[in-house]
């Protein structure tokens, strides 16, 4: 199973993960240099290592999360959310459009939801295979 999962990781690296990555890279770049929003930065690094390298790794909701992180996330969906949602988006229609990239392009439109609000998440091992 851990070679399917590093066969899959390289694929996934080579075709969409290592430009979902910069993005994720881009966005956290500009909330460590706006200072007050390094926690959004420090969010946004941490989704960059899952976006690169997401096959045999989730998300889960941390129990300790309370209501600054669902604030947090509004704050996070208004000003990168919704244009990382869009990066994925598009990085996986040309998947989709070939068979092989079919679930490929799953996996990205699954990551949505974590682009969409990354706070009071961790990233830990599965043994599913599609990064669900």
């Amino acid at each position: 199973m851990k070679v399917l999962e590093f066969v899959l990781n390289a694929i996934w690296l080579i075709f969409c993960g290592i430009w979902m990555a910069i993005a994720y890279a881009v966005a956290g770049i500009i909330c460590f240099i706006l200072i007050i929003t390094i926690p959004f930065g420090i969010a946004a690094f941490r989704i960059a290592g899952f976006v690169i390298w997401p096959f045999g790794r989730t998300t889960v909701e941390r129990a300790d999360a309370g209501a600054p992180s669902c604030v947090g996330n509004v704050i996070w969906l208004v000003f990168a959310g919704w244009w990382l949602a869009l990066a994925h988006i598009a990085t996986s229609i040309p998947l989709f459009l070939s068979i092989i990239g079919i679930p490929f392009g799953w996996a990205n439109l699954k990551m949505i939801p974590i682009s969409l609000m990354p706070l009071g998440r961790e990233v830990v091992s599965t043994d599913q295979r599609f990064g669900h």
